[in-house]
């Protein structure tokens, strides 16, 4: 199995890509082509000592910025380093694809480049949340801003069936975020897609509001790409408040540091707990070929589970499993649950 990885994308490139890159193709047997301006990557390597034996490089002249146009990456910047592992892995030159660049350019190039599954309207970034139980998925994270009932029916099966194949949750439970649990909640969209999840093949448990989630009410979460992006960034500010406090509470006084002394291997477990590298990326669902979009900031721990991620995501049998949900479109559930709602788009 190859993993492709943008060796130039995300805060940390390209010295935390390599680091977690080595150790990831040594724990896992797998092959890793890095894709990236080969001499800065060698240049990279040489001067923090690191041994790139056994991983390819494949050159790429430039890189796409977060603040460029996404939709660059099929023409200005065709030749970027995401660009390029991307037709890679549409030409059957590799199995996964993973970067920690820019969100909007890796939207648009695994749905332009590596192309959508059959059937599927618009893919969803998919992150993996920590609950009081177990992890819980939220889709769409930032993929699609705005979203028609049918989308968000399709990102609950995508869901499901990542959950199931790759958490190995049994039936998974499926919310739909509202600002309440009734289902006369919401706006249109909401009650719309309400009415097409009932329908679908999936253990659809009506609305769940935001205070729910946390406590592992569900197993996965759909919402659209705006509400879905500032949930998850809400929880990302409040786990890094809560460490924040917790450390500055703790080390003031004798008696707090006494007491933290005792506390602390529950600390590093709750902390564990909460930090996104143990958990990878977040994979981009309804692609046709394994794509997944590591968080910007990601370390050499943070690619190395992406790694171990993105190989899972292929051997498990999860697009296929999709695939096979929306093959029928026209004549088979799909179909059913659009029916469910007054006007179809």
């Amino acid at each position: 199995m190859n993993i492709i990885i943008d060796a130039m994308g995300g805060d940390n490139a390209p010295l935390e890509v390599l680091k977690g890159a080595i150790k990831a193709r040594a724990d896992f047997d797998v092959e890793i082509t890095l894709v990236g301006d080969k001499k800065v990557i060698q240049a990279c390597a040489k001067e923090n000592g690191l041994d790139l034996s056994g991983l390819q490089i494949r050159h790429a002249e430039t890189v796409i910025a977060v603040c460029e146009d996404p939709l660059d990456i099929l023409k200005k910047k065709k030749d970027c380093s995401m660009a390029v592992g991307m037709r890679m892995l549409a030409d059957g030159q590799g199995d996964a694809f993973l970067s920690a660049g820019s969100t909007g350019a890796l939207v648009v190039g695994g749905t332009m480049i590596v192309g959508r599954i059959k059937g599927i309207k618009r893919p969803a970034i998919a992150t993996v949340m920590p609950t009081t139980d177990q992890p819980v998925m939220l889709l769409d994270c930032g993929a699609n801003a705005e979203c028609r009932p049918e989308m968000l029916t399709q990102f609950a099966v995508m869901g499901s069936a990542y959950m199931n194949k790759i958490l190995h949750v049994d039936s998974p439970r499926v919310g739909l975020v509202n600002i309440g649990t009734e289902e006369s909640k919401g706006r249109g969209v909401d009650k719309d897609a309400y009415k097409q999840l009932s329908s679908a093949p999936i253990r659809f448990i009506g609305n769940i509001e935001a205070r729910q989630i946390p406590m592992g009410e569900a197993d996965v979460v759909v919402t659209d790409g705006f509400t879905g992006n500032v949930l998850l960034k809400m929880c990302e500010g409040m786990a890094g408040f809560f460490s924040s406090e917790l450390k500055r509470n703790l080390s003031s006084g004798l008696r707090n540091k006494l007491g933290a002394a005792l506390v602390m291997p529950a600390i590093r477990g709750l902390k564990k707990k909460f930090d996104y590298s143990e958990y990878g990326g977040s994979p981009l669902l309804g692609t046709a070929k394994p794509v997944i979009k590591a968080h910007g900031s990601s370390d050499a721990k943070a690619f190395y589970h992406a790694v171990k991620q993105a190989k899972d995501f292929t051997e498990t049998g999860v697009i296929e499993k999709i695939a096979g949900s929306f093959a029928d479109t026209k004549e088979g559930w799909f179909k059913k649950a659009l029916q469910s709602v007054p006007w179809k788009s």
